[in-house]
């Protein structure tokens, strides 16, 4: 028997149906690939052509090759497996739970008696690296879920029993499929790579707890984190990345640099903005203002109490409620905001609506509280109280093309400010949605046919758009090359039919809007917590929150800083003052360390002058300046226009 093969597009060929589909890309590839994706799905090279037939006249393979995305995520799920051995090797007691493939990386989960410490992790690698050397294949085999069960019992591996049972009852599942590498048998879908003598690179980071689950109901386990990569080289500048990530991490500058704190006694995931971090917070929010205020938007400020009707109405509560907050005010519920839509639908709907008087474009930096879950906060990106630089467009279905490349020209212009790279993706209907496939098919196609027409590269993100519409969501890259998800533009037919929203349109009928629901920093919070690590917290002259401080060499010298304040001040300057009985260099390094862009030093021939010796947080040394000079060189600096 034979079966009918196209290899990478190629015109189709007969090959032997009992040729794996390593031995079908080898004439091709050779050992290049690590994988492959059959008609779309990605299998192992030992998967025998044979068992692929699902009925199509012909079998499309395509290698899964080195560094490519699906290469690294394939390469660094076995690295998680091979540490998953070692674990169980070096803690024969340990009790395996899960294992993805992550962004920089991979975890494992593992139930041990003692928790695991950083002097472990050599000696989990020590053992990793033997079993590297020993090359052993990955097999893949398939068992009935009650075989699967049975073999994990006999292994008292509890985790992979509950897995295996929620697959039977949530997904009606019958098979499952396990991997063997030597004596160790893992649960897992696959691919893998051939053999563990395919790793080259890896390392060991660091060691966590982690709820099973996510969920602090459930067992606490500990977690190992790692990672793999094709080349000793990419994993070297990735830890070099790590490294300098710990002296750019923003909780540790914020609390340096006296920006913002967390308190127990306020509650989890909630930002208390000292002095500093509020004007940071300030400047960012004033310019996005004025930013949006050039572009036709109008501000807008909703309630953060509504009732529960209304979010019952927008579908909130059924498909959203897990993440909201309620309470009860005069036996009336209420649920605090989770975001901003409803109140700006409440606002267009308060008057009739020409289709002249269309879009209306609503903005608001509002805050919002969500309930995340205490296992996943993490400093400023992940709180439960946030503001998001939310906007709302209403507008016709034939304005919907323009509008949403507008927002995309608004994102390419704000990311240009920041210094930020990008990249896009398109995500489509979940399982949880409301609203008619016509009015999704709509909705994507009018985000697809933008991106199209500008010419915009972008990825699927298939099933992972918004309850009430699909998205497309920004993803930049800072300094560092790590991915953060921000803006999201979200393409709404079916809130404005639920709200009964309407316009007169120029035949003298009502017509159903359509609303654009977007963001572009997304949380302020998460955003300034990028911002701080992107630069290393070297703000940019125009946002940092102390532009110049003023240091005095003698106690001679204080009336006159006290004066070069206050026309700083007036001026627009943001400025701090320091006439501490210090010595000088003590004050520069404070400032430096504060990442203060510039340091004005005054002393006796300053005072004679009436200048100020500037330097810069670098050290470059300006020399001396009138005062209205160097406002008129800050405030210069501080001009950000789109």
């Amino acid at each position: 028997m034979s079966s009918l093969v196209s290899i990478a597009g190629a015109e189709p060929v007969q090959i032997e149906a009992d040729l794996t589909v390593g031995q079908a890309l080898a004439e091709k590839y050779g050992r290049k690939p690590l994988a492959a994706k059959a008609d779309g799905k990605a299998v192992d090279l030992a998967t025998p052509v044979s068992s692929l037939d699902g009925g199509a006249e012909t079998i499309t393979l395509e290698p899964i090759l080195e560094n490519t995305p699906e290469g690294l995520d394939v390469l660094r799920h076995s690295t998680s497996h091979i540490m998953a051995e070692a674990v169980k090797e070096l803690f024969p007691e340990a009790k395996v739970a899960i294992g993805p493939a992550v962004a920089d990386g991979f975890y494992y989960d593992f139930e041990v008696e003692t928790p695991f410490t950083p002097e472990d992790l050599p000696r989990i690698e020590a053992k990793m690296a033997e079993i590297i050397k020993a090359d052993k294949p990955f097999a893949r085999s398939i068992l009935t879920t009650a075989e699967a069960k049975e073999k994990f019992r006999g292994q008292a591996e509890d985790y992979k029993v509950e897995l295996i049972r929620d697959l039977e009852e949530g997904s009606g599942e019958t098979q499952v499929s396990l991997y063997d590498q030597g004596s160790f048998t893992d649960l897992c879908r696959g691919p893998h790579v051939p053999s563990t003598g395919r790793i080259r690179a890896f390392k060991l980071t660091h060691v966590a707890g982690a709820y099973w689950r996510g969920d602090e109901r459930n067992k606490m386990l500990q977690r190992i984190y790692g990672t793999s990569f094709f080349s000793k080289k990419d994993l070297k500048v990735h830890l070099h990345n790590l490294e300098e990530a710990k002296k750019r991490d923003h909780r540790k500058l914020g609390k340096e640099m006296d920006l913002f704190s967390f308190h127990d006694e306020i509650g989890p995931g909630m930002v208390v903005w000292h002095p500093k971090g509020a004007r940071l917070r300030t400047v960012l929010e004033e310019t996005e203002r004025r930013w949006h205020l050039s572009r036709g938007y109008e501000v807008v400020i909703g309630p953060q109490l509504l009732k529960k009707s209304l979010w019952e109405k927008s579908g909130h509560f059924d498909n959203y409620r897990e993440n909201m907050y309620f309470s009860e005010v005069d036996g009336q519920a209420y649920g605090i905001k989770p975001m901003n839509c409803l109140a700006h639908m409440i606002i267009f709907k308060s008057r009739k609506r020409s289709y002249r008087d269309l879009p209306q474009r609503y903005f608001e930096l509002g805050v919002v509280h969500r309930h995340e879950k205490s296992g996943v906060l993490h400093g400023l990106p992940r709180v439960r109280q946030f503001t998001q630089d939310d906007a709302h467009i209403l507008c016709t279905e034939e304005q919907v093309n323009a509008e949403i490349k507008g927002i995309l020209d608004l994102e390419a212009d704000m990311m240009a400010v920041f210094g930020f790279d990008y990249r896009l993706e398109l995500s489509t209907r979940p399982e949880k949605s409301i609203g008619t496939d016509r009015e999704w098919e709509m909705a994507t196609n009018a985000l697809r046919n933008a991106l199209e027409e500008k010419g915009l590269a972008y990825q699927v993100n298939e099933g992972d758009g918004a309850f009430y519409g699909p998205k497309i969501d920004l993803h930049l890259t800072d300094a560092l090359g790590r991915s953060w998800q921000t803006g999201t533009i979200q393409c709404d037919f079916t809130l404005p039919e639920r709200f009964e929203l309407a316009y007169i349109g120029p035949d003298g009928r009502e017509h159903r809007p359509v609303m654009l629901h977007r963001t572009i920093l997304g949380s302020i919070e998460r955003f300034i917590g990028i911002l701080i690590e992107h630069y290393g917290g070297a703000f940019p002259v125009w946002l940092a929150p102390v532009q110049a401080v003023i240091l005095s060499v003698t106690d001679r010298a204080a009336d006159f800083c006290g004066d070069v304040y206050d026309r700083l001040t007036k001026a627009g300057v943001r400025a701090a003052l320091d006439t501490r009985n210090e010595k000088l260099g003590f004050k520069i390094r404070e400032a430096q360390l504060s990442k203060i862009p510039y340091m004005l030093v005054v002393g006796d021939r300053e005072v004679e002058s009436s200048t100020v010796a500037v330097r810069v947080r670098d050290g470059e040394d300006l020399g001396s300046l009138d005062v209205s000079e160097f406002c008129d060189r800050v405030l210069s600096e501080s001009k950000v226009d789109l």
